[in-house]
């Protein structure tokens, strides 16, 4: 096995890179590893002389590299990619760029959280949700970070390996030697190592000192460790000489010592095993691991420590004391308890040294094996070993706000504009049922944010009203400017659409409307059953699910349910083959759709093998939609004609990317996979500039949508379909931030929405 490790590595000075270097070193020792290196992170003005193991930096604000990395990785046939992610060592908002690299891996990842926030800023969510659907494992160091990923982030918890911060491999030994070897002989030893800054707390400690010599004349408080090069950069050595002043006023220079460096690994074990008692009093609870503590606990010292939640969970079985954060009269006595009863101190450090032992590297390297093994025996292993990309989640900002600017342009008193010049409604080609039916769709979605939305409803409403023809019992699609039908029947998927549009407005909690469609629906549903077009049957399927459940008397409507649904399946059995597993032997428009049909229906009515069928289908959809580079491609309509082969790349459409929204977001209902979360996210990210020509799709001021893509450039006009598209997936977005925590939430402004009659 092969294995390449991103992150920090020595001589860098921070924890992130002494623990990438360690786990490097000890995963490389394993028999079944042939290979392993590290892809080094290079920070602002950092210039290293780096070992041989580091096989290529990153610059931490350059996006090239980042991917260039990638290609890298890929290029050297490693087998599996290894993250230690901490948002402040990559670049971009909270990190984001490092999502560039893991998004053109092509193979399995295992990350390594060394920081899980319980409540993170919405581009934090959006980093962190991104590198879990990516991650094929996740490891963290305690049982409170899986808890967090669990309840926050709604982590799948089979993916999660709790696996302990490793320590180096000692003998337990007594302090006498090592103090008299670094020149505290007869000193009873406190000691604190590691980055010097603020929320370290060791003000705490200063201040507990005179309570603690006042009891223990001959004790002495080590600080050993370099100030943090953050800190250093912006606010120079000014926290290091406060913290000395104070020392001074306090009357404590014969008690206080301050090593100013960072210690390399013999330097630090022996300053450990000096020390009787060893401290982190930090400030903030919500550290996740602290390799300092784990050293110090593995070398079998007495600790005291605030209750962060690393030292919350490693030292509540009596191998440490816990005492209250920035409360230094409580460290104090506790410090200064075990300095005086020896044999109190000497049990604690015999229990921390026995509990330690599972975390040597040895055993820890061993664990991460395996984490390595299961990530290619998963899903997402083997679909990217087999040469296919996972889906990812892209950096996007929070969901934007909405505007129906645009919308309200396209609108005059008869309907919704089929189509626009630029920005422009474009009279010529008059409107249809198809547009009109999916605007009164959005009108009714609980999370549109138009204003007099029901009003915005009765008017297309009004529309699909006329465009009934009960002679022929079938809708009318296109009529012109002049208000002239063009044809006595539109397409079967016209048709299915509006009925769509009416089986939800069934459900509707405005009862006039509810009546109106319920009746409209009754009258034009039986004459879906003599259509041929399979998304004729799948927009009905999605009708019929909103519809159901409100009459669930109507016998005649679950019938035809049953009957579209298993057309579908059938179409999808007879059709689909192990490299094909596809409804019809191309993929055309509005593909996800038919996924979704079969993922709510045979959740609705209890059908395990049909909702099974749904989520397969979409699953290998995802993987055809997915560009190399990571992000969403939607189907190009050159290649609608091509059978059984990989889709052209053009022209793409915001239809494609509206379908998958809302597919992802049924799955998301039926299955708690992170998959759906993430490929929601890549596909809306398309309609943002996340695409094949990194060009933003949407003016968000205005809520207006391009047409598409072509190879070259973006269709400048903005049509019904484009901004319906834009605004239903945005409406489905913001349904699944509402049932859970899933997106960066919405602004809390008002957005611009003009009303229809405005």
């Amino acid at each position: 096995m092969r294995v390449a490790f991103i992150g920090n590595a020595l001589p860098r000075r921070c924890g992130i890179a002494t623990f990438t270097t360690d786990l490097e070193q000890a995963v490389s020792m394993l028999p079944e590893i042939v290979e392993s290196g590290i892809l080094a992170m290079r920070d602002p003005g950092g210039d290293y002389l780096w070992p041989a193991h580091v096989v290529r930096s990153i610059d931490q604000n350059d996006p090239a590299q980042y991917r260039a990395a990638a290609d890298a990785i890929n290029e050297a046939g490693y087998d599996v990619a290894c993250l230690q992610h901490e948002f402040g060592i990559f670049g971009g908002e909270a990190g984001c760029l490092i999502l560039d690299l893991i998004a053109g891996l092509t193979m399995p990842l295992v990350t390594t959280l060394h920081t899980v926030l319980d409540r993170p800023s919405p581009a934090q969510r959006v980093v962190m949700e991104a590198v879990l659907a990516a991650s094929a494992r996740v490891i963290v160091m305690a049982q409170k970070g899986r808890s967090i990923l669990i309840e926050t982030y709604s982590a799948d918890p089979g993916k999660i390996c709790v696996i302990p911060h490793g320590i180096p491999d000692e003998p337990f030994a007594d302090s006498d030697a090592a103090k008299q070897r670094r020149g505290f002989p007869g000193r009873q030893v406190i000691l604190t190592f590691g980055l010097i800054s603020p929320n370290k707390g060791i003000e705490t400690m200063i201040e507990a000192m005179p309570a603690i010599v006042e009891r223990c004349p001959d004790a002495v408080y080590v600080v050993m460790g370099a100030t943090h090069p953050h800190l250093l950069r912006d606010a120079g050595e000014s926290y290091r000489l406060g913290l000395m002043e104070r020392v001074e006023e306090l009357g404590l220079g014969n008690h206080v010592v301050f090593l100013n460096r960072f210690a390399e690994r013999p330097e630090l074990l022996d300053h450990i095993a000096m020390c009787d008692v060893y401290v982190t009093p930090y400030r903030d609870e919500a550290q996740m691991t602290s390799g300092t503590l784990a050293y110090a606990h593995g070398l079998g010292r007495a600790v005291v420590s605030t209750p962060y939640w690393h030292a919350a969970e490693l030292l509540g079985n009596g191998s440490g004391m816990l005492v209250p954060f920035d409360d230094g009269p409580r460290m104090g006595e506790a410090v200064a308890d075990l300095l005086v009863d020896g044999p109190a101190r000497q049990v604690m450090a015999n229990n921390a040294y026995v509990a330690s032992r599972p975390m040597i590297w040895a055993h820890v390297a061993q664990r991460y094996g395996e984490a390595f093994r299961e990530a290619l025996r998963s899903p997402v292993g083997i679909r990217l070993r087999a040469g296919r990309a996972a889906p990812l989640a892209l950096p996007i900002l929070p969901l934007p706000a909405t505007s129906n600017r645009h919308f309200k342009a396209m609108c005059d008193d008869t309907g919704l504009f089929q189509h626009a010049i630029r920005s422009i409604p474009d009279r010529r080609h008059g409107y249809c049922v198809d547009d009109n039916a999916r605007a009164l769709l959005l009108c009714i979605q609980p999370d549109n944010r138009l204003d007099g939305a029901l009003a915005l409803a009765a008017h297309f409403a009004s529309f699909v009203q006329h465009a009934w023809n009960s002679d022929y019992r079938r809708f009318r699609n296109f009529m012109s400017f002049e208000r002239r039908w063009l044809e006595p029947a539109g397409s079967q998927d016209s048709h299915g659409r509006t009925l769509w549009a009416l089986g939800v407005c069934a459900a509707s909690s405005d009862p006039g409307l509810a009546a109106w469609a319920t009746d409209l629906f009754v009258e034009a549903l039986p004459t879906v059953l003599e259509f041929t077009a399979p998304r004729s049957w799948a927009f009905a399927l999605l009708g019929l699910d909103a519809y159901c459940p409100v009459h669930p008397g109507d016998t005649v409507a679950d019938a035809i349910r049953h009957r579209l649904a298993g057309r579908l399946v059938r179409l999808l059995r007879d059709t689909a083959t192990d490299p094909w597993p596809w409804f019809e032997d191309r993929l055309t428009y509005d593909n996800a759709r038919l996924c979704e049909a079969l993922i709510r229906t045979g959740g609705r009515i209890g059908d395990a093998d049909m909702l099974a069928a749904g989520l397969a289908s979409l699953r290998w959809l995802l993987g055809m939609q997915t560009a190399p580079a990571g992000h969403f491609r939607p189907i190009g309509s050159q290649g609608f004609m091509l059978a059984q082969r990989t889709p052209l790349p053009f022209d793409q459409q915001p239809l494609e990317a509206c379908a998958t929204v809302a597919a992802c977001r049924a799955a998301r209902q039926h299955d708690r996979s992170e998959l759906w979360i993430s490929s929601a996210h890549q596909a809306f990210a398309w309609f943002l500039g996340e695409n094949d020509l990194a060009v933003s799709l949407v003016d968000i001021e205005s809520g207006s949508c391009r047409d598409g893509l072509h190879p070259d450039r973006a269709n400048d006009n903005r049509g019904a379909e484009s901004v319906l598209s834009y605004l239903l997936a945005l409406a489905d977005m913001r349904a699944m931030v509402r049932r859970g925590p899933s997106f960066p939430a919405p602004p809390d402004s008002p957005p611009d929405k003009v009303p229809l009659d405005g």
